[in-house]
């Protein structure tokens, strides 16, 4: 199969006035968080949101995004680039984000967040955490309409090529991140989320399921050009940076269910309860 070269433009409105299917990736990814996010308050009252508090919620979150995945970008991926220009780190119509910075710019939004409700931050961290895969979807998805993020050669039979690279066959590894990161981390991310859990156990799952993910999916996936492969011929950059997120989110479940804490409902308050 030969990747279609799908054109990054998906509307031009006005002259130089146009939508990039990025954005609109992005864009989708932000209404799904926002919908699921009305849907679990209204149904899961005992987690103390209301739809307006996910609309703020979201707003941080957005922000939380933006900045980490472009400051994340350059400083896991392109840092010689800023040290050469440091005016690098704005220009996001070069394009470049980061998961892992994103994440932890989400992870600075969710604390804001909770300090400004007075609400505890792993309630908060617990109710977003479903939240993100669908948005990893789209933005996966947004990687192969681009083009960008090839696989590693292959010669499987759904094998792609891409035109824009060379002539040989590679892995379409957008599509096994945008599988696995978005529909599989999803899924079971839902049904595990779908009752009261210990706080901070919905967060640590994430943390593990991604890391675990993100690292098979590096198997498939062509490291950056500028970095290679970090160690061992086959360890790349987004290993090192998910193998942290394993350990935190391994220490962070064994923490939620030694010491079990469950929100009371419809308060978002909290008590003590041995599982």
């Amino acid at each position: 199969m030969i990747h279609p070269q799908f054109d990054p433009v998906a509307l031009h409105i006005w002259g130089p006035i146009q939508v990039q299917w990025y954005g609109l990736m992005y864009l989708l990814g932000f209404i799904a968080g926002l919908y699921l996010g009305i849907w679990r308050a209204k149904r899961q009252p005992w987690r103390g949101f209301t739809a307006e508090q996910v609309s703020d919620l979201l707003f941080y979150i957005v922000l939380g995004i933006v900045l980490g995945g472009r400051i994340g970008y350059v400083l896991f991926y392109h840092l010689d680039l800023f040290f050469q220009n440091p005016l690098y780190l704005i220009r996001i119509w070069d394009g470049g984000m980061s998961f892992h910075g994103g994440f932890l710019g989400v992870v600075i939004a969710v604390i804001l967040f909770a300090r400004r409700r007075n609400m505890a931050i792993f309630t908060v961290g617990d109710f977003v955490a479903p939240l993100v895969p669908p948005g990893l979807f789209f933005g996966r998805l947004g990687n192969f309409i681009n083009g960008e993020l090839w696989g590693r050669p292959t010669d499987v039979p759904w094998g792609m090529i891409f035109p824009q690279v060379d002539g040989l066959t590679r892995h379409p590894s957008q599509l096994y991140q945008m599988a696995g990161e978005g529909l599989l981390l999803f899924i079971v991310l839902w049904w595990f989320s779908r009752k009261p859990r210990p706080r901070m156990a919905v967060s640590g799952f994430f943390m593990v399921g991604y890391g675990v993910l993100r690292i098979a999916a590096e198997f498939f996936r062509e490291p950056d050009a500028h970095l290679g492969f970090q160690a061992f011929n086959f360890v790349t950059q987004g290993m090192l940076l998910s193998v942290p997120m394993i350990v935190v989110g391994v220490i962070m479940l064994v923490w939620a269910y030694r010491k079990p804490t469950f929100e009371t409902p419809a308060t978002g308050n909290t008590k003590g309860k041995r599982a």
